[in-house]
């Protein structure tokens, strides 16, 4: 079994934390090789700097984006390609976000339903999200899905499964709300390829000692114990 993909976001509340690049030592020392932030929060300037110092420590670095309309989409793709991030996540619009990273290395992970609000949540019956993430992983220029499991109103272990079928074997990383433990492990035995944790541990949520290294120390060793 390949080690699930653990993505620690820089963000509360689904903003990019102001002191962003101060904690990111921490995450490096904690050995986090997947690290992101959001679309907003800071300064493009700050962005850029800090997707430098990422990639410069040798991690994968994650943009999500944080959107209700098509020109916040597109902006964020004109963002991903600017500061050369690995991956792009979120999204409901392929067909706005796909031309501005084609030919570019970014890889892009849209959230497949219906999102509304900010924080994000997924609407829908799991049958249309599963339908929604069949129809977006079809498509070559989409490499992964990005899913708000636990932002749902219903099963989110059933919904996993779900859209991990529908996927088609494309990797499905679950978001947002992963402060525990056994979500962790239930999302990977449901098909996850990896998951999101941001404001669970900045702010201590993980039956951890406190502080943002051991939080994320913790969590390492749990992924490890799955693989």
């Amino acid at each position: 079994m390949a080690r699930p993909a653990f993505v620690f976001m820089l963000t509360r509340g689904d903003i990019t934390i102001p002191d962003a690049r101060e904690q990111l030592p921490h995450a490096l020392a904690a050995g986090v090789g997947h690290i992101g932030f959001k679309d907003i929060g800071l300064q493009p300037v700050e962005m850029r700097a800090l997707a430098g110092e990422i990639r410069s420590a040798g991690a994968v670095v994650y943009l999500e984006m944080v959107s209700l309309d098509a020109e916040a989409e597109a902006r964020g793709a004109r963002n991903a390609v600017e500061l050369g991030v690995d991956v792009l996540m979120g999204g409901v619009r392929p067909d706005v976000v796909a031309p501005i990273i084609a030919g570019t290395p970014v890889r892009y992970f849209p959230f497949p339903g219906e999102v509304v609000g900010h924080p994000s949540r997924l609407a829908g019956d799991i049958e249309s999200i599963a339908g929604s993430a069949a129809a977006l992983a079809a498509r070559d220029d989409v490499h992964g899905l990005d899913l708000l499991a636990y932002r749902f109103d219903g099963d989110a272990l059933a919904l996993v499964g779900e859209v991990c079928r529908a996927a088609g074997g494309k990797p499905v990383i679950v978001a947002g709300s992963i402060d525990r433990d056994a979500r962790i492990a239930a999302i990977v035995a449901a098909g996850a390829a990896g998951f999101t944790v941001g404001t669970a541990a900045l702010d201590a949520a993980f039956h951890a000692p406190p502080g943002l290294r051991a939080q994320l120390a913790h969590i390492d060793a749990v992924v490890r114990g799955l693989s």
